[in-house]
């Protein structure tokens, strides 16, 4: 039998655990002094550093936070979004987009805060990458130069430069009108998308965020919502709710296998 002195012990440890889970980048107290700025200074400054998990603090950071690494041949690259599969819900309310969620190696959003953390510094500029994978085998990307966000007071409004890549401009949109660069972020229970109403053919809305799904920079709603519901294969064709980047998967609504979103400081 087990010892009940054992109790209020493991009762702790299950509660640090879910904890980490919920918010997984988010450091206890006492945490260790950052390994860098960003995983584009850990790359610059350590060449052989691997792909994986590291602590950074960016200029715009009160304290360090956790942050998945990908050291491409082009430089280190924060992770802070991605998408493989539906183990973790993207419908989610304001403040958990603003802190952040999910699990670093896998399926997170690591918070808009600390997205404007690592975009906010005015002697740098970043650049946004997407990947995009669908459920043929295929793959593109896209790149925008210039790239920041706002701070919670301009509601995250998204800023994007220039355009290169394989999937197209979909934060510009497919059609006129659904341009999303400069909109300000949008969840249920935040809404920021400009719609009053939206209309599409014979059908209006007022909120993207219910319509297309999860929390993203909608205009119109646009081309572009990577948080929607995650579909399986065979059954991903046709969902407005979807995971979409429309420029490169069409005609009719795709919703991808798996995205990534990070961001390189120049």
């Amino acid at each position: 039998m087990m010892d009940r002195k054992l109790f209020p012990v493991i009762g702790l440890l299950l509660l640090c655990s879910l904890s980490d889970q919920t918010y997984p980048h988010r450091m206890h107290q006492h945490a260790p002094t950052s390994q860098g700025q960003d995983c584009t200074a850990i790359k610059a400054s350590s060449p052989n550093a691997q792909t994986g998990l590291y602590l950074i603090q960016p200029k715009g950071a009160q304290k360090p936070f956790k942050v998945y690494c990908e050291m491409l041949e082009d430089g280190g690259w924060t992770v802070f979004q991605r998408r493989i599969g539906r183990e973790v819900s993207f419908n989610r309310k304001w403040a958990e987009y603003k802190h952040g969620f999910g699990y670093l190696e896998k399926d997170h959003w690591l918070g808009l805060d600390s997205v404007w953390a690592l975009t906010m510094s005015s002697d740098q500029t970043s650049v946004l990458r997407v990947d995009l994978w669908d459920f043929e085998g295929g793959s593109a990307s896209a790149e925008y130069s210039h790239f920041r966000i706002g701070d919670e007071q301009a509601a995250y409004n998204i800023s994007v430069g220039t355009y290169k890549g394989t999937a197209g401009d979909a934060i510009r949109g497919k059609y006129r009108g659904i341009d999303q660069n400069g909109f300000g972020f949008s969840t249920v229970d935040r809404d920021n998308d400009g719609c009053s109403p939206c209309i599409f053919g014979d059908i209006a809305t007022n909120d993207c965020a219910s319509s297309e799904g999860g929390g993203w920079w909608f205009s119109g709603c646009g081309s572009a919502s990577l948080h929607g519901d995650w579909h399986p294969a065979g059954d991903n064709i046709g969902w407005g709710n979807g995971v979409h980047w429309a420029t490169w998967k069409g005609p009719a609504p795709y919703s991808l296998q798996a995205t990534r979103m990070m961001v390189k400081s120049m």
